[in-house]
């Protein structure tokens, strides 16, 4: 600290250190209670989280050595009672609770409403195994539900870039947490349905705490997920995060990148298979026509000809045969067209009228119509008579009944 004009002036870390020595020495020891929330394990046995109630939030980090010895675990939702001491974190001018215990006080609001609505939603058989799809085996087109800034949709992306033969990607972007969140989820889930925009729906968002990914444990979220006639693939959070979109989808991926992979696996082996038998066919063919050479080189040049010479007059032989047999084979048909033939003549001869009234028949016609029952003419009536040769007038002087015998 220094003066200036007669004001005493701070430098950013001087303040700080002040705080930190005022707010360590007030809250030396202090038991809190709240709601756990974005519990995060690290690597090296520590455990992150956040304590919270209706107006307030505040971190905590329980440190590996202590980590073994709390009455209770930290999870996600649990309602807690923290003992500890305050510090402040002068890199980043936070403060936050050095965790020494804890102690269970209940279960939290949030998590317990969201257990009653997973009792509620498995009850009607939403989350059942019989309803769901299976993932087609070598999907072309895909479409992700997500938010187009977030990590995920940049993991999904980098996944199938790596990939041969990767699917064509929709992307609807989305509000992936949020009050608008779930309704803006569900309508995405069903515009990619009616305008089939994807053989497969991948649903995703990377990871973050119990309140960040509850627009994927909605009730509207996870009956749109069941009720796609698509097929879909859950990649929300991280492995350990598992909401009811995962439970209402045909596929949970552990993660987006997880989803990324199930949608470009079997392609890509298929992808990998045909170029193996393109490789396999290539080699078969290049075998066969060292061994063709190597038979060639063999040959002198007197036995090439004679052997191809013999080939050719094989086969000379053989077209002859096979024109003999054809020729054959045109004349049996053609002689039998033509007995066919003059058969239907002598038929349509017999037939005809002429030959029939040379048999002593005769055309009856009253005024240039056929007669063919007495019915149609009245005595008197003049009638001619058409002969095989010539004709005659005659009138009708009785009329006979064709019943009568």
């Amino acid at each position: 600290m220094y003066t200036n004009e007669g004001r005493s002036i701070w430098s950013v870390s001087e303040l700080t250190q002040a705080i930190k020595g005022q707010l360590e020495e007030t809250f030396p020891s202090v038991s809190v209670e709240g709601e756990i929330s974005n519990c995060r394990p690290s690597g090296a046995g520590h455990i992150y989280f956040t304590l919270k109630d209706a107006g307030a939030v505040i971190s905590a980090a329980l440190f590996r050595g202590r980590a073994t010895r709390v009455d209770e675990r930290p999870v996600d939702g649990m309602q807690a009672v923290i003992t500890g001491k305050i510090d402040v974190y002068p890199p980043r001018g936070s403060y936050q609770i050095i965790v020494e215990n804890v102690r269970g006080a209940g279960r939290g609001a949030l998590l317990e409403a969201l257990e009653r609505r997973k009792k509620a939603l498995a009850a009607e058989g939403l989350f059942d195994q019989g309803r769901k799809q299976a993932l087609p085996p070598y999907p072309r087109r895909v479409a992700v539900i997500t938010s187009p800034t977030g990590a995920a949709i940049r993991d999904i992306l980098q996944v199938l870039s790596r990939r041969s033969a990767a699917p064509r990607v929709t992307v609807l972007p989305t509000p992936v947490q949020g009050a608008d969140a779930p309704s803006e989820i569900a309508a995405q889930l069903r515009r990619a349905a009616a305008y089939g925009l994807g053989d497969v729906i991948i649903l995703s968002r990377g990871g973050g705490s119990l309140e960040d990914l509850m627009a994927f444990n909605e009730e509207i979220v996870a009956r749109a997920v069941a009720d796609c006639p698509l097929p879909v693939i859950s990649g929300v959070g991280h492995e350990i995060d598992v909401s009811l979109a995962d439970l209402a989808a045909d596929v949970r991926a552990a993660t987006p990148s997880a989803a990324a992979e199930l949608v470009s696996d079997r392609s890509e082996d298929l992808l990998l298979r045909a170029r193996g038998f393109r490789r396999e066919a290539a080699g078969t063919l290049t075998g066969r026509l060292d061994t063709a050479r190597r038979s060639l080189r063999t040959f002198s040049l007197p036995e090439l000809i004679r052997l191809v010479s013999g080939r050719l007059e094989e086969a000379m032989r053989r077209s002859d045969e096979a024109q003999r047999e054809l020729e054959r084979a045109a004349a049996e048909r053609l002689s039998l067209l033509r007995r066919r033939l003059e058969l239907a003549g002598r038929s349509l001869t017999d037939a005809s009228p002429k030959t029939v009234m040379e048999r002593g028949y005769a055309r009856v016609a009253l005024k240039g119509k056929s007669i063919t029952d007495s019915a149609q003419l009245s005595e008197n009536d003049n009638i001619s008579l058409e002969f095989a040769l010539g004709g005659a007038d005659a009138r009708v002087i009785k009329l006979h009944s064709g019943k009568e015998k």
